[in-house]
This record gives structure tokens, sequence and C-alpha cells, in this order.
């Protein structure tokens, strides 16, 4: 539906912006809004700046992580893909190097998500492609609540820029309005959310614990692959095998599968051990569906976000219908430890082609997340990966992996412990949410 907004030719030349997107009548109301209150612009209150803008010299051996646009989220950190830095960049880009309280916040991507640093994710710094926010004398945590709430979500799509790729410069952010807030209402804000952050530390704390229970039984608590530079293989094995790149015969691998077979509680291939959920499912086109893409699978094993589209605007590989308790693996090589249990919210959503989609019942759907989340299975899944443009592992060569039957008592624990986990996540991400929505109803009074 066509919209107008009336604008004076002063706030044109005052905004230094002639697209019409700009004066949107919601971002008019919001810029109103914060206007009617007593506010600040970010950088009266804040130092301002963006991440190393050099090349980076990483060093996967350095402690010092590399924080990029793909990091902050909605008031939390996913530090699973980031890289590292080299100690002797960090020390050479003071500027750059983050300290506990920044507010980093995505100014490419997916632009305008934020979290504050705390003290266990340093050392670290930052790349070009994130703001860093340092307060004087506002709450950290209540400055990243209000730049994800709607308030602070309208000005970051306000000011983005470029259309190849859109970008949220450091010099728009400075112009930035926060109402000025009773002290006593940020600082309820700030303990919201260190709440939320406790629950999330006490969900991963048993989501750890699971994969020890689990590698403990296995005895593979401290085992470290060995790869080797040179071995050899026989011409019936590689007959056998139909494979002919050297890698697949790696002694590792064979070394693997020994240690399953010896399991106490035996062992059988996954295609004797799964169900898969392989059958084409067409979406009706004009009913909306939970949509789950690669993106959106969180390293800890659950669903961390999704589209919701009518069927007649999924993609193509918008195939697989999924339900609760299902476990959704990635075949894609490079994403292959993108594993998720389906918990109910998602029940008859629909995922990716690029997933398989299985369950059991001889493994429950906990234990299953954490047995292909493993390092002994992802390098099993590894060798079986296969292609040129696109790598990745068949379900046929999947069937054919080994994996141990996990004793029941075991099961039932981890079970509990994966449960735990995800309930403690979910009131995480209710507390943050409450946060948010408090924010909110307070600037709207």
């Amino acid at each position: 539906m066509p919209q107008i907004s009336c604008i004076k030719y002063a706030d044109v030349l005052e905004a230094r912006r002639y697209d019409a997107e700009y004066f949107k009548p919601e971002y008019l109301e919001i810029e109103e809004k914060l206007q009617s209150k007593n506010y600040l612009c970010f950088d009266e209150f804040s130092f301002i700046t963006d991440g190393i803008h050099n090349s980076i010299d990483f060093d996967e051996k350095s402690d010092v992580l590399l924080f990029s646009a793909k990091a902050p989220k909605e008031n939390f950190f996913d530090i699973s893909g980031l890289s590292h830095i080299s100690e002797i960049q960090h020390k050479q880009n003071p500027r750059t190097a983050l300290k506990e309280g920044d507010v980093i916040i995505s100014t490419v991507g997916t632009i305008g998500n934020c979290a504050v640093i705390t003290k266990d994710l340093l050392p670290a710094n930052s790349d070009r492609h994130v703001g860093i926010i340092r307060s004087k004398n506002i709450p950290p945590f209540f400055i990243s609540t209000f730049l994800l709430s709607k308030y602070g979500r309208m000005q970051s799509s306000r000011n983005v820029v470029g259309n190849v790729q859109p970008n949220l410069y450091i010099r728009d952010m400075k112009k930035f309005k926060i109402p000025i807030l009773p002290q006593s209402f940020q600082l309820q804000i700030e303990q919201i959310v260190k709440s939320a952050h406790q629950k999330q530390t006490q969900s991963k704390k048993l989501y750890r614990e699971a994969e020890e229970l689990l590698l403990a039984e296995l005895g593979l608590l401290d085992y470290q692959v060995k790869h080797s530079l040179w071995f050899t293989t026989t011409k019936n094995e590689v007959s056998e095998a139909h494979r002919y790149d050297s890698e697949y015969f790696q002694p590792k691998y064979a070394e693997i599968i020994k240690k399953i077979e010896k399991y106490d509680g035996g062992w059988d291939l996954v295609k004797n051990t799964v169900k898969f959920k392989d059958k084409n499912h067409t979406p009706k086109r004009d009913q909306k569906y939970k949509y789950l893409a690669l993106s959106n699978i969180s390293s800890q094993g659950y669903i961390q976000d999704y589209q919701e589209e009518f069927g007649k605007d999924l993609p193509s590989r918008a195939r697989r219908k999924i339900n609760t308790n299902d476990l959704i693996i990635s075949s894609i090589e490079g994403s292959l430890s993108s594993c998720a249990l389906v918990e109910k919210e998602f029940d008859d959503s629909i995922c990716s082609t690029g997933f398989f989609v299985l369950n059991s019942e001889k493994i429950n759907s906990e234990t299953l997340l954490i047995l292909f989340k493993s390092l002994v299975i992802q390098e099993l899944l590894q060798r079986g990966s296969k292609g040129t443009i696109l790598t990745a592992i068949s379900k046929t060569e999947l069937e054919l992996i080994k994996i141990p039957l996990i004793n029941q008592s075991i099961q039932n624990q981890i079970a509990e412990k994966i449960q735990e986990s995800h309930k403690l996540r979910k009131e995480s991400k209710e507390l943050l949410e409450e946060a948010k929505r408090k924010v909110e109803e307070e600037i709207e009074k």
C-alpha cells in the first residue's frame, strides 16, 4: 500500500538524505516519539568506533578472539565460528581491542544485532564490520536492550546505506537517540539481562556435561584424533570403498571405527538404527510455515532462529517436513556440525533438503544429537563427504557409518541434561524478550 510522508526541506538538508525510504512514516513516528522525551545522542555519553580496517593476521594458537558481525545476536554472542587474531596485531591495535562492558553492534549482514562484552570473552579484538559503543555512565546492558527494541532497530535500519553490501556507518550511529529513563529502571533492565545470561551459562554447562557423559561411556573423554602424514592401503580396500581420494584411507578413521566396535553395549550401522524422513513435502502455497536453513542452527544443538514465509515464497529446497523430537543433521561438508533437536515450537515446520531428518526407536533424540555432534562421528561424517563444487555426505554413505548403541541408563541421563539445558535456554530467551518489552513500554508511557 502506498505511503506518503510530508517533510520539510530543512529536514532533508539536515539529514543529508534524499531517498524516500529514510522518511518512511514509521521512521518518522519513532523519531517523533523519541524527541518527545528527554534524550541523549549516542556520542554525548559514549565513545563510538569500529574494528580493524587493515588485513587480519589470523592465529588460531592465540587466545585473542576476533569479533565479527556474525557474533552478536539478541543480547548474547555466538562465538562458535569466530577466529583468533595474533597477539602482536592485538597489541598494535589498542583502539579496537575490546573491554568489559563494550556494546558490540553488527554493521553489515544482519545489521543491528548487539550484545555486551563480558570478562569471560576477553582478550578480544574486532574487525571493521562491527561498531563498538563504550558508555561513560549508562549501563551497557540497558544500551544493548534499547538497541534491540523497536526504537533502536528502527534507527539502525533507517540509517543503513548501500545496495550491494548494506552498511551502518559509525558517523550515523553517533546520532542515534536514547531516552533518559530513570537510573533505577536502567539497572532493573540490566539485572534481567544478567539473569538471562546466568541461565544461558547453566544451559551450556549442562550441555557440556551431557557430552562428557557420552564420551566417558565410550572411553573417549580425552581422545585425540591423530592425523597421519603418510600411510598405505590396498587395491582391494580401494575397490571395496569405491573411493580413490587418499584422505578417505587415513588411519585415524580405522582407529575410530575400532573404538566404536569395542563398545560394551554393541554397535550397528546407522541404517539399522535410525529412520530417515526423506520424502519430499510440497508446502501449501497460501499457508505460512516456519522455515529452517543451515544458518538457523546453533552450535549448541538447538534452532536459534527461523524464517516465516508463505509456501509460495519458500525456496525450492524447502521440502523436508519436521516434527517434535526429530533430529536434523546437515549434509554439507562445511557445516556437518549443524545438528539440532526439533522442539515442540517447530512441530510441522519445513527445513532445507540440505538436512537429513531422522529419529530412532533404539537411541533417544537427545543422545543422537550428542552422538552426531561428537568428535568421533563428525570425523566419520567428514570421511564420507565427497564432491567437487559442493562437497556433501550422501544418504548411502551416512547409512554405512557405525555408531555405538548407548546403554539405556546413560541415554536417560543425557536426555535429562539436554532437556534441562534447553529449558534454561528458553527461560533465558524469555527474560531477554521481557527486558526488551519493558524498555518499549517505558518509552511509550
